[in-house]
């Protein structure tokens, strides 16, 4: 009965030990949460300047009367003749974070089964150590693969990482670019984004919408309109990489967080069931230690 009274003693110990890790773990995490939800917030800005910007000169175009914008970046592909798709997508670098990475390789390997019905082949660009161990693991050929990159958003890096899909796309060896990553909803839980950044569809309601007559853009009607587009559209590419590796990784440490908390909570409870356990085995064993002395002291008698 000793032996097992100490292995009880072990265990609630190391049980113990785990929850101060998981804990610690949680602090982390919330304190990096909270210098990326400050990176998110200052990258929102940006964009939404972007898109102003973006949304502005498309207007400009539309008041010149330029209905077909000549510019590989808005190509409208038809459906039937998209013959090679780049899915870029963004994993962890580090695990301890739930269903976070599995619920972005789900959506990655359901978009290629969808597209190999329609017999369109599917490339892989992959950002994370997690993502490139499943598939390397699964035998599945990426076209391009990054680490260290979502544990630390970098914008020069994230650019040059989607030019390259960028650039394929702009000599039709792709058709579409789309990007799937796990993005930040709340402190608790994460939304699943698939986004087809390429080619670029401008949303024509909110031209229309828009009837401001200031103008963002300072430039002559004599500017090479289309040039200045083609610019916008690729900085716009590139910072909406950005902003979905920011994204990515405030989803990440909200994941974390709430698997460290969970963990914590169950550790909590496997030290008050074992605590339980080791005085019922108390109980048990000094019960017996009395009986076999009342037992003795009757058979002195």
């Amino acid at each position: 009965m000793g032996n097992g009274l100490k292995e009880i003693r072990k265990k609630i110990s190391s049980v113990n030990n785990t929850k101060k890790t998981t804990r610690a773990m949680k602090l982390v995490s919330t304190s990096k949460l909270k210098k990326v939800e400050e990176m998110a917030k200052r990258a929102r800005t940006f964009a939404d300047k972007l898109n102003e910007v973006f949304y502005d000169m498309m207007k400009r175009i539309k008041l010149n009367g330029l209905t077909n914008i000549n510019s590989k970046f808005f190509h409208n592909t038809d459906s039937r003749n998209v013959k090679v798709v780049d899915i870029v997508f963004i994993t962890a670098d580090k695990g301890l974070c739930g269903g976070f990475n599995s619920v972005t390789m789900k959506e990655v390997l359901r978009l290629r089964n969808d597209y190999q019905k329609r017999q369109v082949q599917v490339r892989f660009r992959c950002i994370g150590k997690k993502g490139n161990a499943f598939f390397t693991f699964n035998n599945i050929t990426l076209e391009d693969n990054i680490i260290d990159l979502s544990s630390s958003p970098n914008y020069e890096r994230s650019s040059d990482f989607i030019n390259a899909a960028v650039n394929d796309f702009l000599d039709n060896k792709t058709q579409e670019v789309i990007i799937v990553y796990n993005g930040f909803k709340n402190l608790i839980s994460q939304q699943l984004k698939t986004i087809k950044i390429l080619p670029l569809v401008p949303d024509m309601d909110i031209i229309q919408a828009d009837n401001k007559t200031d103008n963002v853009l300072n430039i002559s009607p004599e500017d090479e309109e289309n040039i200045i587009l083609d610019e916008l559209a690729k900085k716009y590419v590139e910072y909406n990489m950005y902003y979905a590796l920011v994204d990515s990784l405030a989803a990440e440490h909200s994941a974390r967080m709430q698997a460290m908390d969970t963990a914590t909570n169950n550790a909590t409870e496997l030290v008050k069931a074992l605590t339980i356990s080791y005085n019922k085995a108390r109980q048990q064993a000094i019960t017996t230690e009395l009986v076999e002395i009342n037992a003795g002291a009757e058979a002195m008698k």
